[in-house]
Parts: C-alpha cells; structure tokens; sequence
C-alpha cells in the first residue's frame, strides 16, 4: 500500500513540475506580445467566433471530466463521461481550425506579405496551445481505454485524476489566453 501511495504522490508532483514548465512557456510568449504590442505597428482585430465555441468546448469537456472523477469515487462507471470529454476535446480543435480559417478570410496571416506580428502571435500561441491540448487528448482517450477495461475504482483512479488535473489545467491556461487576446 505504501508503495502506490509513493507512486501517486510522485506523480501528481511531475504533473505539477510539467504544469509549471508550461505555465513559464506561455507566460514568457505572452510577455513577448506585450512588449511586441508597445513597439507598435500592432494589428487590431476580433477574435474569431470560432474561438467562443472552443472556449465553451473546453468548459464542458472539463465539467464531464470532473463528473467522471466524482463517478469513479462514488462507486459508478466514468466511460459515458469520458466519452463525451474526449468528443468536446475534439471540437475544441476543429474550432481551432475554424477559428485560423475565419482569421485567414479576414486577412489575419501567420507570415508572408501582409502579416502583423499580432496575427502572427496569435497563430504561434494558439498553435503551442493546441499542442498541448493533443497531449491531454492522448491522455484522455488512454484513460477512456482503461475505464473501458475495468481498470478504476473507488480506491485506483490515478489516471483519471491526472488526466482531469492536466484538462482543467489546459482548460484554465485557454481561458487566459482567450481573455488575453481579447482585452489585450
């Protein structure tokens, strides 16, 4: 017993390790568009509607993750609720698509003749995002697997707890960067 208990606390604490790298990646690239933005020759534009239902995609997602959690400790099956956090996951990212896609028509451009460094930082953070986010998809659809399995119950649900902690994490993190980007 006591060798799972040391098992789950050294992971929860690489989690928070990993977590904490990231949250120095996207506060250093969002230092950078402040100090970017004050030399001028900044780009104004809207946010994409797209990424509103991104926002309200990863919200969701992150509710159902939280249920399923609550269900594996209440004795009950998480799969319907993971099931349904993997799906919002993935309209989380065809929104993302979307949302570049809408950016382009409103000739918003990563880089080339006609590009703004707002554009171009808005791509590069979403983009880094949304990479991390695959990460956590991977996370989720491994954890849907082993509850599929069998795997968690009352007393072992590590790789729910995890994944949930990473989701909300990630889900906290486009929040911020949402609202950055809006009131920046």
């Amino acid at each position: 017993m006591a060798i799972v208990l040391n098992q789950n606390k050294t992971s929860k604490q690489l989690l928070w390790v990993g977590i904490a790298g990231i949250v120095m990646f996207f506060a250093g690239l969002t230092s950078a568009v402040i100090v970017r933005k004050a030399e001028g020759n900044w780009l104004e534009f809207q946010m994409p509607d797209w990424f509103w239902i991104s926002t309200i995609a990863i919200i969701s997602s992150s509710i159902l993750l939280h249920i399923s959690k609550r269900a594996v400790k209440n004795g009950t099956s998480p799969l319907v609720f993971l099931l349904g956090a993997l799906a919002l996951g993935v309209v989380f990212t065809f929104s993302q698509f979307f949302g570049w896609n809408q950016l382009v028509s409103e000739g918003v451009y990563l880089t080339g003749e006609g590009s703004n460094p707002a554009g171009s930082f808005l791509y590069v953070i979403t983009l880094a995002h949304l990479l991390h986010l695959l990460g956590g998809l991977i996370a989720i659809s491994v954890t849907t697997v082993n509850s599929r399995r069998g795997k968690y119950t009352a007393e072992n649900y590590l790789g729910i707890e995890l994944t949930s902690t990473y989701w909300h994490f990630l889900g906290v993190l486009w929040l911020y960067l949402f609202f950055f980007f809006n009131y920046l």
